[in-house]
């Protein structure tokens, strides 16, 4: 079966360097949540908003809150592949990403990420922008 993203997600394309490996030859497991947060923070930065603008300028930031993966198949070096997201939830601080990493049409990661939006200066919980929730909601 042919993968078909929905209109509402978001991915980008990541190549797999040496640097990405194990002893094994495969992806290192924990460098799947880098091209997680890769992912993120480049569909924010398309949708207008860098993560420096919004400490700078609004006096928030994104932390990760809780994260699982479910490791499907191994990526390897060279491999192209593709990660992406939607939104699973969204609160007024949080959001619930569903994330995966797929090598064409075959998926070798899934997982969820939890971030919480604070506030930089009291590292404490902060609502998200009403310009920012409304585009996470088209995510969704």
């Amino acid at each position: 079966m042919k993968y078909q993203p929905s209109a509402n997600a978001f991915s980008i394309p990541v190549r797999v360097y040496y640097e990405d490996t194990d002893a094994g030859g495969v992806v290192y497991y924990a460098n799947y949540l880098k091209f997680f947060e890769r992912c993120r923070t480049e569909w924010m930065r398309v949708a207008g908003y860098g993560q420096a603008q919004l400490a700078s300028e609004a006096g928030i930031g994104f932390v990760a809150r809780k994260a699982s993966c479910e490791y499907l198949k191994p990526a390897r070096l060279d491999d192209e592949l593709v990660v992406g997201l939607e939104v699973e939830k969204l609160t007024r601080v949080r959001v619930v990403f569903r994330q995966h990493v797929r090598r064409g049409d075959v998926e070798l990661v899934t997982g969820s990420v939890e971030i919480a939006c604070v506030n930089m200066a009291t590292m404490t919980p902060a609502p998200i922008p009403d310009y920012l929730h409304a585009k996470l909601e088209a995510l969704k």
